[in-house]
């Protein structure tokens, strides 16, 4: 599955020139900090920082994701374009922990077992209040939904959550 055109691949770390490592480690910390929580345990994904306010996630649908009818779940799309935004919105803030004040959804495809990828992007904002927007891309490469959030910075230190490191 390819992903958009729109998304810059991820750089190898020998291209990361001296004054982007402080970023950088910004960056594979977040990823830590996804890989860290337990509600991650639940979907099968790895977060990536492209770079400042871009994100993509990797992630399975399982048919234990789905709703009765057979597909997989609003809460499954939720979740992806929501951690993607957020991510997008968060690897510009290096000190606070963002939280989620408002996200609109479009479900546009349903999902069915297999690989998508959700693609996050911030759009405004650079004090308080963040805006980004995230889709999904379903293994056939056709966007299967789309959101847009508003993030907010919390008084929860980045540096005080025990995922947070970029070892």
């Amino acid at each position: 599955m390819q992903c958009s055109p729109i998304w810059r691949p991820v750089k190898p770390s020998d291209d990361i020139a001296p004054e982007l490592l402080g970023e950088e480690a910004h960056f594979r910390a977040l990823e830590s900090l996804y890989a860290a929580a337990p509600i991650n345990g639940l979907f099968e994904s790895r977060l990536e920082i492209v770079e400042s306010g871009v994100s993509r996630i990797r992630f399975d649908i399982e048919e234990r994701h789905y709703h009765a009818a057979g597909a997989a779940h609003g809460t499954s799309y939720f979740k992806m374009l929501d951690d993607a935004a957020f991510y997008a919105a968060n690897s510009l803030v290096t000190d606070r922990f963002l939280l989620t004040t408002a996200f609109n959804l479009l479900l546009t495809r349903p999902l069915k077992a297999g690989p998508v990828i959700a693609e996050g992007r911030w759009i405004s904002g650079r004090r308080r209040v963040f805006v980004a927007d995230a889709r999904l891309i379903n293994a056939d490469g056709e966007e299967a939904a789309r959101g847009t959030g508003t993030f907010m910075r919390s008084r929860i230190a980045l540096a005080t959550l025990d995922g947070y490191r970029s070892e």
